[in-house]
C-alpha cells in the first residue's frame, strides 16, 4: 500500500543520514587495518574487518535517501531541478577539491619536489578528472545519477507498484548475475540498463513510498542486518585467507550481502525511529551539514593522524570508534562554522 508523498522533513531520514555519515568515517578509519592484511596483527585485522563490514550499508543508504526524497518530487522544468539539486552539490565539491589539491601540492613541495607551471596544471587537471581525494568518487557518482533523475523521476511517478517492482526484480537479477559462481552460467542478454547504482535510488523510493505489513517486522529487519554483516565479515575472511592477500569482493556495495543490510537498516529506521524533540533537534543539526562533513572528513582524518589519532592509537577496538566520532564532530563543527561566513552555504555543503 502506498503511503503519503514524502514530506520535506522526516525524522527517520535525518537519523539514517547521520548514521550513514558517521558510518563512512568508521569505514575510512578501519580501512588501513583491513587493507594491511599480513602487515598488521591478526587482532587488529579482525577488528578492522568487523567494523568495516558492519558499516558497508552507508553508500547504498545515502543513495536510497536520495531516491526517497528526490524521485517523489516534481519540478516545473529540468532547469529548475538542475539548479536546486546539481548546483547545490557542485559548488562545495569544487571548493573542497581545490583544498585537497592545494594540500597535496604543499606536501609535494614540502618533500622537496620541484614542480614547473605545466606540471602543476597537469596535476590539477588529473586531480579534478579523477578525484582530488579518493572519497570524491561518490560525488562523481551522485552527479551522474542526479543528471538522470529527471528522466527516471517522470517514469517512476507515473508507475504503479508492480511496474517499479518489475525494474527492481531485474536489477536484483543483475546483482546476482555478478556472483562468481553464477556469472559464467548467465545467458548473454544485455540487461545493463537495469544494473548499477541507479537501483539504489529506485529501491529507496519504493521502500520509502510503500508500507509493508507482516508480522515481527523488527525481528526480520534485525535478522537481515545481522545476516548480511556476518556474510560480509566471514566471506571477507575466507576469500582473503584463500588468496593470501586482502580481497574486498564482499565489501562491494552492489553485493547481495551489503544490499541485505542496507534494506534492513533503511526499513528499521523508517518503521521504528521515533525521536524525542531534543534528540530530533540534535539529529537535524548533524543531518543538515552531512554533505559538508563527508567532503571534509578525509582532511580532518589526515590531521588527526598527524597528531597520533588512528585506528591503533590505543587499541583498534577503542581506537576506531573514538577516532571516528572525533573526526565526525570536528568535521561537522568546521562545516557549521564555514556556513556562517558570507556565501558560506556555497562552500560548506
Amino acid at each position: 500500500m502506498k503511503t503519503d508523498k514524502i514530506s520535506k522533513q522526516y525524522e527517520w531520514i535525518d537519523s539514517i543520514r547521520v548514521l550513514a555519515t558517521l558510518s563512512v568515517i568508521f569505514l575510512h578509519v578501519a580501512a588501513p587495518a583491513v587493507y594491511q592484511y599480513g602487515s598488521v596483527s591478526n587482532f587488529d585485522w579482525w577488528i578492522g574487518n568487523i567494523y568495516d563490514s558492519s558499516v558497508r550499508f552507508c553508500v547504498p543508504v545515502f543513495l536510497m535517501i536520495s531516491g526517497t526524497l528526490i524521485l517523489s518530487k516534481t519540478y516545473e522544468s529540468t532547469g529548475e531541478y538542475l539548479k536546486k539539486r546539481v548546483l547545490r552539490i557542485l559548488f562545495p565539491f569544487l571548493f573542497w577539491s581545490i583544498i585537497y589539491i592545494a594540500k597535496d601540492l604543499f606536501l609535494k613541495v614540502n618533500r622537496g619536489e620541484v614542480l614547473g607551471f605545466i606540471e602543476v596544471l597537469e596535476f590539477i587537471f588529473l586531480a579534478l578528472k579523477n578525484g582530488a581525494s579518493f572519497h570524491m568518487w561518490y560525488v562523481y557518482l551522485i552527479i551522474g545519477l542526479y543528471l538522470f533523475f529527471p528522466i527516471i523521476g517522470k517514469w517512476i511517478n507515473k508507475s504503479n507498484e508492480h511496474e517499479i517492482r518489475y525494474f527492481l526484480g531485474i536489477w536484483t537479477l543483475t546483482v546476482f548475475a555478478q556472483l562468481p559462481i553464477v556469472k559464467n552460467m548467465v545467458p548473454n542478454i544485455d540487461i545493463t540498463y537495469f544494473s548499477g547504482y541507479i537501483g539504489f535510488p529506485i529501491l529507496g523510493y519504493y521502500l520509502g513510498s510503500y508500507t509493508f505489513d507482516f508480522n515481527r517486522k523488527k525481528v526480520v529487519y534485525v535478522l537481515s542486518i545481522l545476516t548480511g554483516i556476518l556474510i560480509t565479515i566471514f566471506g571477507t575472511f575466507f576469500i582473503t585467507h584463500y588468496h593470501q592477500k586482502f580481497t574486498d569482493w564482499f565489501y562491494a556495495y552492489l553485493t547481495p550481502n551489503v544490499i541485505l543490510v542496507s534494506i534492513g537498516v533503511f526499513l528499521f529506521f523508517k518503521d521504528f525511529v521515533n525521536l524525542g524533540k531534543k534528540t530530533a533537534y540534535i539529529i537535524l543539526f548533524f543531518s543538515k551539514y552531512s554533505y559538508g562533513t563527508y567532503l571534509i572528513h578525509i582532511l580532518v582524518l589526515w590531521v588527526l593522524q598527524q597528531i597520533g589519532f588512528s585506528y591503533s592509537f590505543v587499541n583498534s577496538i577503542i581506537g576506531i570508534p573514538v577516532t571516528s566520532v572525533l573526526c565526525f564532530l570536528i568535521s561537522t563543527f568546521i562545516v557549521f562554522g564555514l556556513s556562517k561566513l558570507p556565501m558560506g552555504r556555497y562552500i560548506a555543503g
